[in-house]
């Protein structure tokens, strides 16, 4: 019976846009009344009406009471049969598939509806493994070496109270207070940022009260100082954004770092000595320097890739998409405030163009990738998957379930698997070109 209704289902391919296929269904209207009263004893047989054996109530009763049940049973059933059609079609690599719309059956004509596909770009990636690019090899000095072992030097240096006048990068032991009427309902940070005992100012960026740099610097221990602040309006606190307060500081105590000796240095990193401490921090740096050059690499490559590979269609609904994305991204970028979602609106034809531009970069770089991945069965296995999400798990500090479910949500997750497979594809390539 089921085989009955699918031949009676016609199918004709329309090819009018590049990378799509319209996929147009024909069924008649006595082929639907048939698979209408398939789906009516169907339903008889599933429903319990009082008065009635199973199975043997009147069908008009079962017409009046289910009638949509049995016209979504009918249209699941076209739908399932058009996917049987499309997939025996050979049509080429189908992206996605889906209705043009919901099916609108006709009691008194022909049913038509149609299925749009996104298709697979069709071009050449020529012979890539013949591709080469040079990049220098990674290199460490000593003074490379050096000018990390001061960094943790300074990293790890102790504040101590000096007499001098404070300067750059010292840290101040202060009270302060404004003139900024206090909130009754005020939160603790933002009761922390209008006034405070025994606190402490940097004068270094970012600056805790705007202005603080340029007005304490100069001071020493038993100062006071007055000045205005004037908070951006985009700042954290909303009471504060776009506010200009002035601040009263009393300055307790300058503090400056004291940069550790030798021995203070090992002691803090946990290292026997600094001849072993130097060794770590040259392998670190080596590390480093060969992840700029495989990143470097696999930037060559794919400019020799694109310019190798000519100019193709991309699909339109996935274009479509991946230019929405790039519009976000955009959006997220620039609008921070009223103004700015006002100035965003005014251009939004200006934004338009960069976020398409972006995305067709973007779809090409993914279809080339993908392409080559395809050729070298170059596949991202689950077990690789779990993985990153492990390490991106203790980057951002969550668990890993609550990460993976982050990411099935956002629809995040096969955002990384590409992100990984075109890396493994890079790295495929960095082997043989390189």
């Amino acid at each position: 019976m089921a085989k009955s209704f699918a031949d009676a289902i016609s199918m004709e391919i329309r090819s009018d846009v590049p990378c799509r296929k319209d996929f147009v269904f024909t069924v008649s209207p006595e082929a639907l009344r048939k698979e209408s009263a398939r789906a009516l004893q169907r339903v008889a047989m599933a429903v319990n009406i009082p008065g009635f054996r199973r199975g043997k109530a009147p069908a008009a009763l079962l017409q009046s009471k289910y009638a949509g049940d049995i016209e979504n049973e009918v249209k699941c059933m076209l739908v399932y049969f058009a996917y049987d059609k499309i997939d025996a079609a050979d049509a080429g690599e189908m992206l996605n598939c889906n209705l043009e719309k919901d099916i609108q059956i006709s009691k008194d004509a022909d049913t038509v509806f149609t299925m749009i596909a996104d298709i697979a770009p069709e071009f050449e990636v020529g012979d890539y493994k013949a591709l080469k690019v040079d990049v220098a090899a990674a290199e460490v000095t000593d003074e490379q070496v050096e000018e990390r072992v001061n960094f943790y030097r300074t990293m790890y240096a102790n504040y101590a109270e000096v007499a001098e006048t404070a300067a750059a990068g010292d840290m101040l032991k202060v009270n302060y207070t404004s003139d900024f009427p206090m909130p009754e309902d005020a939160s603790a940070s933002l009761k922390r940022q209008l006034q405070a005992e025994d606190g402490y100012v940097w004068l270094s960026e970012p600056e805790i009260i705007p202005g603080s740099m340029a007005a304490l610097t100069g001071v020493k221990a038993g100062d006071e100082r007055t000045f205005d602040a004037v908070y951006a309006e985009d700042y954290r606190e909303a009471a504060l954004a776009g506010k200009t307060v002035k601040y009263t500081v009393k300055v307790l105590t300058v503090q400056r770092k004291k940069d550790l000796t030798d021995e203070e240095l090992c002691s803090k990193t946990q290292a026997p000595s600094m001849d072993e401490f130097r060794k770590m921090l040259r392998t670190a740096l080596e590390n480093e320097a060969k992840g700029r050059r495989q990143q470097e690499l696999s930037e060559k490559i794919y400019e020799e890739l694109d310019k190798a590979v000519p100019q193709f269609d991309l699909p339109p609904a996935i274009l479509a998409s991946e230019t929405s994305r790039e519009l976000r991204k955009i959006a997220n970028e620039l609008v921070k405030s009223a103004e700015d979602a006002e100035a965003f609106q005014k251009d939004t034809a200006k934004h338009n163009e960069a976020a398409g531009e972006a995305a067709k970069k973007t779809l090409r770089r993914t279809f080339i990738l993908r392409k080559i991945a395809q050729k070298e069965n170059i596949t991202v296995g689950q077990d690789e998957i779990n993985a990153q999400i492990g390490n991106m798990s203790r980057y951002y500090g969550y668990k890993p379930n609550e990460l993976r479910n982050m990411l099935e949500k956002t629809g995040g997750m096969g955002e990384l698997e590409l992100d990984m497979m075109n890396g493994k594809v890079l790295d495929f390539l960095a082997g043989i070109c390189g």
